[in-house]
């Protein structure tokens, strides 16, 4: 259906076309021109905008998740985020990836298929350093193939990102992602036909001040089975209420996973450094606070309560006498 015209529009072509300023064998003329739109039949259009977005919604969620393992689990500053959602055909996805990278390819289990995640090998070498006991170090000149216990570590961190996609489809699908195959080069990668259509998905990873990038890459026969739940309609609606306290007691048990510092300060005091190195076994430090009175207890940066030191059986403990802030963070 057309555009309406208001009366004050329809006065101004009126008067328009008694002017001469409109010619009116021209306005039919554009009005009986059909419009045209490319269509290349090498790349079909398998999904979408809203199909895509969905997707997005879905793997932002995921992003999230491995940025908070990734943290945990590096002891280091780690962030995570989706940056495109571009469905190719699977020729172009193996010829956009470096010739030596680190290739995974995993089976989504109720669905029929594997999917691949590519990782850039600079981020490999990040999980490897840091795993080991290095700084997470940004230089490794030339990429190289893996050795075998760097490659079980790698796979190791992989297991665990799949992992979290099951918690990222639940909603529209149950799936149990499992590692098949891990590979260093693209040619070795077979999971689609060069023409089939697939759904790419990349990701922006930051660990400390390395960035790589990730990629999963799905075909388009993997996910044709639930294309009609990728719409944001079924997306929103699909969350039930009966699943509130399910979903409140599985953020309980992760949050007893999350470990946060908390240091009880018995006192302080100021030495110079030449009372410092004359320190000897024996010698009496005075703090600044009295010891009828309760110390202060941070939880992180943050002065929470207010307790007194003891003894529980034959280990050191605190006694929490007041909370100070109720609110918390």
């Amino acid at each position: 259906m057309g555009d309406v015209l208001s009366q004050a529009e329809i006065d101004a072509l009126l008067s328009s076309i008694s002017s001469g300023d409109v010619d009116i064998d021209e306005v039919k003329n554009k009005e009986e021109e059909r419009k045209i739109k490319v269509y290349d039949f090498k790349r079909p259009d398998k999904f979408s905008k809203d199909q895509l977005r969905t997707l997005q919604m879905i793997h932002e969620t995921f992003s999230r998740l491995v940025s908070t393992m990734l943290s945990g689990q590096l002891r280091a500053s780690c962030h995570v985020q989706v940056i495109s959602v571009d469905q190719i055909t699977y020729e172009e996805f193996v010829r956009s990836i470096p010739e030596l990278t680190i290739l995974s390819v995993f089976d989504m289990g109720t669905l029929e298929g594997n999917a691949v995640l590519e990782l850039n090998s600079n981020i490999g070498y990040v999980l490897i350093d840091r795993v080991f006991g290095g700084n997470g170090k940004t230089e490794y000149g030339k990429a190289r193939e893996l050795t075998d216990i760097e490659t079980t570590v790698v796979e190791k961190f992989i297991g665990k990102m799949l992992g979290f996609l099951s918690e990222s489809w639940e909603d529209i699908i149950e799936v149990m992602p499992k590692v098949d195959q891990m590979e260093t080069n693209p040619q070795f990668v077979n999971i689609a036909g060069p023409t089939e259509m697939v759904v790419l998905l990349s990701f922006e990873i930051k660990i400390g001040n390395v960035t790589g990038i990730m990629n999963i890459c799905y075909p388009a026969p993997l996910i044709d089975p639930v294309v009609s739940k990728l719409s944001a309609q079924y997306w929103f609606s699909n969350v039930k209420k009966e699943k509130t306290e399910e979903n409140l007691e599985a953020i309980r048990k992760r949050l007893n996973k999350v470990f946060v510092p908390f240091v009880a300060n018995l006192g302080e005091s100021m030495l110079n450094f030449e009372q410092f190195i004359e320190l000897n076994v024996g010698d009496v430090i005075p703090l600044n606070s009295n010891i009828n009175e309760p110390i202060d207890i941070f939880i992180g940066n943050k002065r929470k309560f207010k307790g007194t030191p003891g003894v529980e059986g034959k280990k050191m403990a605190i006694s929490i006498d007041k909370i100070l802030d109720e609110r918390g963070e």
